[in-house]
């Protein structure tokens, strides 16, 4: 492996997260949630250009040769990548106040997944928005639903409550879209860090950044940890798989949040990175509805 963290986009994000990797265009999606802003990123020629989607924007989804699905403060749209133009396709309703959209991310069977973020522990969720426009709740009593993703074969699903410093696991029913029989994968309650944002690579092992651990670190499908790989960051957020071969990964960062002091300690906070892996990385799941 190569661990040489290269800094590809100088872009000071408050909170760069969600990095999408399109594979028929070769170029990245990601967000800046609190400036409202989706980025699409050339790796080839370094140029970034964003659409201000005009509220807080947290995950992204490939919908389309024009189209992207996004997770808006509370509900989904389209973003015409052409036009700029926001289309709202579902309002959600949270239970519970002062509760926001967090990361999502597409199954094999092109169902959108995503989690919400409580500022009271317990009170967010996990959404399944399916093809034909409903939204089904799977899962309550989290408190910040983050880095989600699937076994390579499907049969498992894993989901990220950063405030737990936790990942869990679920058995996956693919045809039905149903999780069942959570149990903690990997625990981080020992640590400062919690996990964020994850991906998933062709040998199953999970890719998780590190929020407050200037690292990002690989886990086996057992949860046992395989390597850490340090960045120039405190806050790296989420990661994917990119490139011509999928062994590209790119890391978002925030520097929401951090005093000056830290600021000085990790000037890069907010910025893209990039490193080179020996792993293969699965390829980017698209909303098919």
């Amino acid at each position: 492996m190569n661990q040489s963290v290269q800094n590809v986009l100088t872009t000071r994000a408050r909170l760069g997260e969600g990095p999408v990797w399109n594979a028929d265009i070769q170029q990245l999606f990601w967000v800046d949630i609190f400036n409202h802003r989706v980025h699409q990123f050339d790796p080839v020629t370094g140029q970034d250009r964003y659409f201000d989607v005009g509220d807080l924007v947290s995950a992204i989804a490939l919908a389309g040769r024009d189209r992207l699905l996004i997770a808006l403060r509370d509900r989904l749209a389209f973003l015409n990548i052409q036009t700029g133009e926001v289309t709202t396709l579902h309002q959600i309703d949270f239970p519970y106040p002062n509760t926001r959209l967090n990361d999502g991310k597409c199954d094999a069977q092109g169902r959108f997944w995503v989690g919400s973020i409580s500022e009271e522990q317990g009170q967010a969720e996990l959404y399944r928005y399916d093809l034909e426009g409903s939204l089904q709740v799977m899962e309550t009593g989290l408190t910040i639903s983050n880095g989600l993703g699937w076994s390579p074969d499907g049969a498992t699903f894993y989901l990220t409550d950063s405030a737990q410093r936790k990942i869990y696991a679920y058995d996956f029913e693919a045809e039905t879209g149903t999780i069942r029989d959570r149990r903690v994968l990997i625990d981080l309650t020992h640590e400062i860090a919690e996990p964020d944002g994850l991906a998933i690579d062709q040998q199953g092992n999970i890719w998780s950044a590190l929020w407050n651990g200037w690292a990002i670190a690989c886990f086996n499908s057992d949860g046992q940890e395989i390597s850490r790989v340090k960045v120039p960051i405190h806050r790296p957020t989420c990661v994917t798989f990119g490139g011509s071969n999928l062994t590209d990964l790119y890391i978002t960062s925030a520097s929401v949040g951090l005093s000056q002091q830290e600021i000085k300690q990790g000037f890069f906070a907010g910025d893209l990175f990039r490193f080179s892996t020996q792993a293969i990385g699965l390829p980017t799941q698209p909303f098919l509805g």
